[in-house]
């Protein structure tokens, strides 16, 4: 069933959007810095999905820097793994390690790895990085929320390269079995992936109809306009109706940084000094 994102239909406060927004701008700057210091990672994923993780982590779950392992705590799954510097940046933000580890990405020894870890990093709830693993996890955590009477949701961002991948499929039918209406399933859909648009590698046609097909509550937005994200999700949190989520989130890789906006060259490359200083400025202006 598609619901597609209204504006106006429910109301979220104008101060709590501008903190928001705020935050998101914060963790694409700490993102980009993160990438730049290891001169490693992944800058054009983790700027599109930098929206819907500063939504969810300074917003939506309910989450414990003091207690990471929160029998009740929502879960998080970045079943695209390689875009963690984002998810990195909102952890280290909210405390659940020292910001001075956000320099540390991908060294050696390091509690943030090149793909999430969570016998490393406090506050990962699964390893993941092998790509299309990561949703099958969210619904085995979805699935013990049920069976042990929690109240707790569980988020899951995909990438839509990723849904490439016949497991998903497997997770997603199995969402539905099982009644899983604690379980939201978010596709970053920014049209490219490694080796060229998805378009052209493995075409995903519409993924609202296949998720509908599948016996999911839809919801179609502008995965960078943080007034529909917040409206979305008081209306899943709404919808107790037995139906899993599914949130076509359409994104724009390399989001608010010109030079890597659109362009397949940086879904893995480091910027070198000049394009990180140009980065910040733009960065910063946008809001």
């Amino acid at each position: 069933m598609l619901r597609q994102a209204q504006k106006g239909e429910i109301s979220v406060p104008d101060e709590k959007i501008k903190e928001l927004k705020e935050r998101a701008k914060e963790l694409r700057k700490t993102a980009v810095t993160m990438i730049y210091e290891a001169q490693s990672g992944h800058p054009g994923g983790s700027l599109s999905a930098a929206d819907i993780v500063a939504a969810l982590y300074f917003s939506e779950m309910h989450v414990d820097p003091k207690d990471p392992k929160w029998p009740d705590r929502d879960r998080f799954v970045l079943s695209k793994g390689h875009v963690c510097p984002i998810q990195y940046a909102a952890l280290g933000k909210l405390g659940f390690f020292p910001e001075e580890d956000l320099h540390t990405l991908r060294q050696e020894g390091s509690k943030l790895q090149g793909h999430p870890s969570m016998n490393k990093c406090p506050g990962i709830d699964i390893s993941t990085g092998s790509l299309g693993q990561g949703l099958s996890c969210a619904v085995g955590m979805a699935l013990a929320g049920k069976r042990d009477h929690k109240d707790y949701m569980v988020y899951a961002v995909v990438g839509d390269g990723e849904a490439d991948e016949g497991q998903i499929w497997e997770a997603v039918m199995a969402a539905y079995r099982y009644h899983l209406d604690n379980l939201v399933v978010i596709i970053d859909n920014n049209g490219l992936q490694i080796d060229g648009t998805t378009d052209e590698i493995m075409p995903q046609l519409d993924l609202t109809k296949k998720f509908d097909a599948f016996g999911y509550d839809t919801y179609e937005i502008d995965g960078h306009n943080m007034e529909q994200i917040m409206e979305t999700f008081d209306k899943i949190h709404a919808a107790k109706d037995g139906r899993p989520k599914f949130i076509n989130a359409h994104t724009v890789k390399g989001k608010g940084v010109s030079y890597m906006e659109n362009q397949l060259a940086w879904h893995g490359m480091a910027p070198n000094d000049e394009q990180y200083q140009q980065a910040m400025r733009e960065l910063e202006e946008d809001i």
